[in-house]
């Protein structure tokens, strides 16, 4: 890791967390709750909007860029997304920013609330400059979907191709009137054998539209059935611990899997001879045969354990330009089908720390490592513990990935004495794509809390002597001294 990358990071968290407030008290994610009453106001209209949704993987990706014009007489700075009430709770990565300029930050996106039992819920974009009356914005918003593809058929042979389904809007969802959109449909082959509508095709590759003067939440519902021989891969949980210690220079990393294939069922019972018969020309299968994980360059020790017990096969190929940890199952997993194991390894802590000034440290380490498929991950759940040195205090953090709650607490190991500061974050509905995404944590050490399990270990060593000490010096005999 070049040095220059990493201060300047460094000093972008700083001036970060300084211009603001700590992301402790301020969630990047959160629920605000508004009349029930409410309806989005229309102040805005869609001039243009081309929506793409992307199914070359197994969660679906969706793009919207939109033309945005403010038709009201005063300036405006809020913008609303509506979904489906059954959506909202698989949509993750949401994010807003202005297409025709990059140099601006991700604009600032919460999921908003009028009413629990509402069919619709909305996220609002908040722009950082309020849009004058007449002038228009061009918005590049993404997201992605999780658990929205369905097997059918939903069980197969072990050797049949595998086809999902999805069912969506043709219309793109918007609280607007929209004077002129699309959607395109990216697949990843052309074996597309059902779907509802007249799309042009090109290939790969559908277009609805285009469609004229839609009203604010028009729906028209599609589905389309397409070939994706390939595992979908879902992992409900994933616990991933990063724990430092700056007297070994070591930073030690563990992650927790309970990962599952949630494509199509074996309509029969799985069949050794079939499985080892078609491995002499590799045909596309919807089972999981290995996972490749890459880990940073430099990783010592890796290792790997099966929640059943290590009947798995894993191997770990080192050098100066690469690290992978390659598991191989010891049975392919096909759909329904579920794989809990755990993975570690150890790293050099002067590749991801920096002493800024004084007492004050930051740390740049990935939000996501793990697998890396071609057929993409998708993750219900991440828990993302930072275990820092006994004593750290005044602990910040940031990363672009949306964190719906952290915590601060106390994790106690051998000869600590009050335990040590652990930050907690938990995000939902992520995907493999944030493998790109860091997390920078600064805190302070000082000298003091460095020096406090030294003098620990100092003292117990001290007390067990001088208890063996005056232990020897009892007289325990029965009878008298002659």
């Amino acid at each position: 890791m070049r040095i220059f990358p990493f201060s300047l990071a460094c000093l972008t968290i700083l001036q970060h967390t300084l211009a603001t407030e700590s992301n402790l008290t301020t969630p990047l994610s959160s629920h605000i709750i508004l009349p029930t009453n409410f309806k989005p106001p229309q102040v805005f209209k869609n001039t243009n909007l081309v929506r793409s949704i992307n199914l070359e993987k197994g969660y679906v990706k969706e793009t919207v860029n939109v033309v945005v014009e403010n038709i009201d007489t005063n300036p405006q700075n809020e913008y609303y997304v509506p979904f489906d009430g059954s959506v909202v709770g698989k949509i993750g990565g949401f994010e807003a920013r202005d297409k025709k300029d990059t140099t601006k930050l991700v604009f600032r996106s919460e999921l908003v609330e009028y009413d629990t039992y509402s069919p619709t819920q909305f996220y609002r974009i908040t722009l950082p400059e309020a849009l004058s009356p007449a002038a228009q914005i061009t918005l590049s918003i993404t997201y992605h979907l999780l658990s929205s593809l369905s097997p059918l058929p939903a069980t197969i042979k072990q050797q049949d191709k595998q086809y999902l389904r999805l069912t969506f809007s043709t219309y793109a969802p918007s609280a607007y009137l929209t004077q002129k959109q699309k959607t395109k449909i990216k697949f990843p082959g052309v074996d597309i054998p059902e779907y509802t509508g007249e799309p042009e095709r090109q290939g790969s590759t559908f277009t609805y539209g285009p469609y004229d003067n839609i009203p604010a939440g028009s729906d028209s519902l599609a589905s389309v059935r397409y070939e994706f021989t390939k595992p979908v891969i879902h992992a409900t949980s994933l616990e991933r611990d990063i724990e430092i210690s700056h007297w070994g220079g070591n930073l030690a990393t563990e992650e927790r899997y309970q990962l599952t294939n949630k494509g199509a069922s074996l309509s029969n019972h799985f069949s050794r001879v079939i499985w080892q018969s078609t491995q002499y020309y590799n045909p596309p299968v919807s089972a999981i045969k290995a996972l490749n994980i890459p880990l940073k360059i430099g990783s010592l020790n890796p290792y790997f354990t099966d929640d059943i017990g290590n009947v798995s096969t894993s191997r770990y190929r080192s050098n100066l330009r690469e690290a992978n940890l390659e598991l191989k199952p010891r049975y392919p997993i096909f759909g329904g089908w579920s794989f809990p194991f755990r993975i570690g390894w150890a790293a050099n802590l002067k590749s991801f720390l920096r002493n800024v000034k004084g007492d004050q440290y930051v740390l740049k380490v990935p939000f996501l490592e793990g697998p890396k498929m071609g057929e993409g991950i998708s993750y219900e759940k991440i828990i993302l513990r930072v275990i820092l040195p006994e004593g750290a205090t005044n602990v910040k953090y940031h990363t672009s990935v949306p964190i719906v709650s952290e915590t601060i607490s106390q994790h106690r190991t051998f000869m600590d004495t009050l335990g040590r500061t652990t930050l907690t974050l938990t995000a939902m509905n992520v995907i493999d794509e944030s493998r790109d995404a860091d997390l920078l944590v600064t805190y302070e050490y000082p000298l003091t809390a460095g020096l406090r399990k030294p003098i620990t270990i100092f003292l117990g060593v001290m007390a067990v002597f001088t208890t063996a000490w005056v232990v020897g010096q009892l007289d325990t005999s029965i009878g008298k001294k002659s």
